[in-house]
């Protein structure tokens, strides 16, 4: 994932989460807004409360490689706020990236 792509201000992440567009399974809430840059933007949330740093971001590892292998599935000028659930420490990679993917694909008939 390019820096570019990625949302990093609090005042971006307080925007899209109060913006109240999202979708919503036992893995994560994804919260959308349509921006004027003309690409896709991603952010990702890990609460303390899902593990330690390490065990944090390897989740995050994980889903920003599934977002680069599945970026065609996401809509161009839009910002993404991914917030990971408790749900996913039970998960492998396949059901994280096939959980993901139906959540995303929700969005679009929205």
């Amino acid at each position: 994932m390019k820096k570019l792509n990625i949302v990093k201000e609090n005042k971006d992440f307080t925007k899209i989460i109060n913006n109240k567009k999202y979708v919503v399974n036992n893995n994560f809430s994804i919260y959308y807004i349509d921006n004027d840059l003309n690409r896709k933007r991603f952010g990702i949330t890990v609460s303390k409360k899902l593990g330690n740093a390490v065990k944090r971001n390897k989740i995050k590892r994980q889903l920003k490689n599934i977002i680069d292998k599945n970026e065609k599935i996401f809509q161009n000028s839009k910002d993404y706020i991914i917030i990971v659930r408790r749900g996913i420490l039970n998960c492998n990679f396949q059901e994280i990236e096939i959980s993901l993917i139906e959540l995303v694909s929700k969005i679009k008939w929205r």
